[in-house]
């Protein structure tokens, strides 16, 4: 009898091990149960986070392609302008090139000489006559033309 006595204890003891491994068991998967929910949790709001970033992030794009595009229509404008006014720079200077010429060639043809006497001086109060109507700067129909720029076909591609 004393065996079996000695035997249902260790059956006791194994029943009594085999709930406490049960109990362990059940702990532990509930553990990782809860576990895995905080997991999800942490995942789905890292993705959300994500997502709010990645909103913020189109419309700071958005943005920076709206400033760039006003910037390079200014910059468009910009050089359309200094272009128009490069053109009338080179007219103008074309002019007073002009000028200078007729006024220079005017002093030295037509200056105070006493001693030669077949040059004649050419008095801008009066009316020009035909003969000297082209040593007139006044009567040049091209000195008279306004400046004419524009910027339509500056940028032909």
């Amino acid at each position: 009898m004393a065996t079996s006595s000695g035997s249902s204890a260790t059956q006791i003891n194994s029943g009594s091990e085999e709930a406490l491994m049960d109990e362990r068991k059940r702990k532990r998967m509930i553990s990782n149960r809860e576990s895995a929910r905080r997991s999800r949790m942490r995942k789905q709001k890292h993705l959300d986070d994500l997502m709010t970033q990645l909103t913020q992030l189109q419309k700071q794009n958005h943005e920076i392609i709206t400033n760039i595009n006003f910037t390079t229509q200014h910059l468009l404008n910009v050089e359309s302008e200094n272009s128009v006014l490069r053109a009338q720079l080179n007219e103008l200077t074309h002019r007073l090139q002009s000028l200078n010429e007729i006024i220079s060639f005017l002093n030295d043809d037509h200056g105070d000489d006493d001693d030669d006497d077949d040059k004649t001086s050419i008095d801008f109060t009066q009316p020009a006559v035909a003969d000297t109507t082209f040593l007139n700067p006044f009567h040049l129909a091209y000195l008279n033309q306004p400046i004419m720029a524009s910027a339509d076909n500056t940028f032909q591609y």
